[in-house]
Formats: structure tokens, C-alpha cells, sequence
């Protein structure tokens, strides 16, 4: 077998992504390897949606281009989204890269490294079929599995570059997905996240995400059901109620809100408003007390002003989330925003952001000290990184625990009471 090393960059998509490729380079005669010194084939799977993860990832394939100054018989390439937003200039800036595969060319990849006889090759093609609906994936075992169950996005919001690297949206088959989990459930997997750019907007034709949930929900064996990322004007009733009334859909969401203000959030063509937002955070609350919420935000987007950012930080406030993922604006080439004059300073940009972060360490902690004395059920998923002798695992609000080991496995789902915390960690123990 030939030997492929794999590098994996940016969301649980792009791992997902990278798991895809593996299981269908190993149906090819592709084995993978650790080590890039000695492997056939180098790979890195990209992520597009921040300048700074592109130039990371440019300068590690610089790097990497070492072993085929060594070794050339050495293939070289670029995947995933990346490599479609830099199709036109990346051969350019790296001569030496052998192929560049956008997110719909996975299939064709073993055949094209088999026919191309030292030559380099480009496929970004975008293909409104293309689900991998028939391909199973490589994983590399743990309790936790990600399923993807739609591809691409439609919602075209005006920082994002998505819809231009992924395609459109498009969703895999309900009953190939249920089959996929019935396996995962057979393997020993205890948790299953389902992932989509828009994952609540699912729709196979028959089925909806609402019902996939509920359909998911009888599958023995799978004991957790999570879903990532859903946009709020998809965030149906009928979603709202699987979750309430499945129950292994766990009380967690991850609810991207990006802007406070309603007149960035129109800029942004994101579809709601602050208050139809809030709307749906009391919906969630009231059919769900306990539920746990994230989300993404933000700050210095074009036209932003000292009001708009001041009405974000008001209702991260009045939210109180759990969790979340803050950013300055990236300008991203081929979205509508790429073109608007920035008029947000970048030093600006960073006081804005350590404000709304230094907000959401307070507002973390203060959650997760509501959460001392409390009896939660976790799922053990390995050693704990900072203490010998413990174990660490998620809690169904997806918060991180820690504990000592006391008999506790892999794969154990068990009751933890919890005795300490920090912003981002639960301590407990055995009750």
C-alpha cells in the first residue's frame, strides 16, 4: 500500500472532511501515516474563513516541501476549502505543490495521483450532487463520531465565504445517515454530532432535521445526539421539540449570533434580528431550562460603530452564554463585505475584542460556579491532560470535567458532582 500523511486545519467540517479522505484513499490502496519524512503522499486539508489560517497553512506546505526536495517522486497537495479560494493564485505562489483539490473532488483524487506522471493537476469543480453519501469514513475511535449530513450553504451572508468554497447546499440521504449511525452505535461510538454549515436546515426530501433527530433518537446503542452549527432562522418548532422530547439529544447549542446590532446584521444579510434572536434564546430556555449555549461573534465588521459594538456586548450580556467563539473581521475575497471600504482600525478591532472576551470569561465563570454542588452525568473520554490519576469527559452540556479516575472507563457515562470550576472546566467527583 502506498502511505498518505494528512494535516487537518480549521473546524470539525474540515476533520470530518479529512476522515472522508482517509476512508476513501484506503479503499485505493492508501495507508496513513504519522510520519511526512517517509509517507507517498502529503496532504493538507484547509480551512478559508480566516486570513491568518491561510497563512499558516501556506507556511507549513512551505515547510513541508522540504521532503520533496528529498524525495521527488513525492506527491504534494492542498484540499478542502483553501485550496478552492486559492485555486487561481496558488500555484503561482507555490510551484512546487503537485494538485490542488477543492471539497467536491475528493472522489477523483485517488485517480488523478495514480494518472499524473509528475505532472501538477487542479480539480475545484463544485458539484451540486456530490454528497459522499456511499463512502465511509476512516475514524480514528473515541466515544464521540461526526456525521455530516449536508454539504455546502445557501444563506450566502455577506462576510462568509463558504457558499463560494463548499457549493450549495445539498443534504445526504436519511436513510444512508441512519444506517452510518446504526455502525458507529455497533463500533462502540456513545455520542454522534451531526455537522452542516446550516445543520438545522436539513432537508432530504422525505425527511427533516427534526425528524432525522427523532429517528436517530431509537438507534440503541448511541446514547448522546449533538448537531452543529444551526442558524437561527432555521431553528424551526419542530427542531425546538425533537430536542425536548428526544431524549438522547443532548441540552446544548451552539447558536451563532455574529452581531447585536440590527443594522450590521442587516449589512450582514444574516435574516433576523436582535429581538427575533432573543425571541428564540427564551423559546430554547423555556422548552429547554437547562441548556447550555454558545455562539460566534464579530467585531469590526465594515460600517460597525462604538453603538453597534456596544448592543453586541449587551446581549452577550442579557444571553449569558456558556461559551463563546470571538473574532475580529476578516476581509475575504469573493464575499460581498471584500468590496466595503473597512472602517473599523485594527487596533479598534483588538479593543473590541478583549472587551467582549474578558465579558465572556466573567459571564463563563459565573455559570459554571452555579454548576458547584450540583450532580450532572459525564462521559468519560480519556486521561485528563493536567492531572495524573484523573480522568476528563463531557458533561451533556458539552462543558469539559475533570475527576479522579476511581474506577471510571472510556466510554462510561456516570454521575459526577461537581465540587470546583473555572471558566472552562468542571471539577468533581464520585458522588
Amino acid at each position: 500500500m502506498r502511505s498518505v500523511y494528512i494535516e487537518t486545519y480549521g473546524c470539525q467540517m474540515n476533520l470530518a472532511d479529512t476522515e472522508l479522505l482517509l476512508g476513501h484513499l484506503n479503499r485505493h490502496g492508501y495507508q496513513r501515516t504519522q510520519d511526512p519524512a517517509g509517507a507517498d503522499v502529503i496532504l493538507i486539508n484547509t480551512c478559508a474563513i480566516r486570513e491568518h489560517a491561510e497563512e499558516r497553512v501556506l507556511g507549513r506546505l512551505g515547510d513541508l516541501l522540504r521532503y520533496k526536495a528529498r524525495r521527488p517522486d513525492v506527491q504534494i497537495g492542498l484540499a478542502g476549502c483553501m485550496a478552492q479560494h486559492l485555486r487561481d493564485t496558488l500555484m503561482a505562489k507555490l510551484p512546487l505543490v503537485d494538485f490542488v483539490v477543492g471539497p467536491d473532488a475528493y472522489r477523483r483524487l485517488p485517480e488523478m495521483l495514480a494518472n499524473a506522471a509528475g505532472d501538477p493537476f487542479i480539480d475545484v469543480r463544485l458539484d451540486r450532487a456530490e454528497t459522499y453519501a456511499d463512502i465511509t469514513p476512516q475514524r480514528e475511535g473515541g466515544v464521540r463520531a461526526w456525521v455530516t449530513i449536508m454539504r455546502g450553504c445557501d444563506k450566502f451572508c455577506t462576510f462568509c465565504v463558504v457558499p463560494f468554497v463548499r457549493g450549495r447546499e445539498r443534504s445526504l440521504p436519511a436513510d444512508a445517515l441512519i444506517d452510518q449511525v446504526r455502525r458507529l452505535a455497533a463500533d462502540g461510538y456513545r455520542e454522534v454530532v451531526y455537522l452542516g454549515q446550516t445543520v438545522n436546515a436539513y432537508r432530504d426530501g422525505a425527511t427533516d432535521f427534526a425528524e432525522l433527530l427523532r429517528r436517530t433518537d431509537a438507534i440503541d446503542g448511541i446514547e448522546r445526539i449533538r448537531f452543529t452549527s444551526p442558524h437561527p432562522s432555521d431553528m424551526s418548532e419542530r427542531v425546538i421539540d425533537a430536542m425536548t422530547t428526544c431524549g438522547k439529544v443532548c441540552p446544548q447549542l451552539h447558536l451563532p449570533l455574529q452581531s447585536g446590532s440590527d443594522r450590521v446584521l442587516e449589512r450582514m444579510e444574516r435574516g433576523y434580528t436582535a429581538a427575533e434572536y432573543l425571541d428564540l434564546v427564551t423559546r430554547l430556555r423555556r422548552a429547554l431550562p437547562d441548556i447550555a449555549l454558545s455562539t460566534d461573534i464579530i467585531v469590526g465588521f465594515p460600517g460597525e460603530d462604538e453603538a453597534d459594538f456596544l448592543a453586541t456586548r449587551e446581549l452577550m450580556r442579557l444571553v449569558g452564554y456558556d461559551n463563546a467563539f470571538m473574532f475580529k473581521y476578516s476581509a475575504r475575497s469573493g464575499t460581498k463585505a471584500f468590496k466595503w471600504e473597512e472602517t473599523v482600525p485594527e487596533e479598534e478591532k483588538s479593543r473590541r475584542l478583549q472587551a467582549i472576551i474578558a465579558l465572556q470569561e466573567e459571564c463563563s465563570a459565573a455559570i459554571n460556579r452555579m454548576q458547584i454542588g450540583r450532580v450532572t452525568k459525564v462521559l468519560v473520554e480519556g486521561p485528563a491532560r493536567r492531572r495524573e490519576g484523573w480522568m476528563a469527559g463531557k458533561t451533556p452540556q458539552f462543558k469539559t470535567a475533570v475527576f479522579p479516575a476511581n474506577g471510571y472507563r472510556v466510554g462510561d457515562i456516570g454521575p459526577l458532582r461537581i465540587t470546583d470550576s473555572t471558566a472552562h472546566t468542571l471539577i468533581g467527583v464520585s458522588p
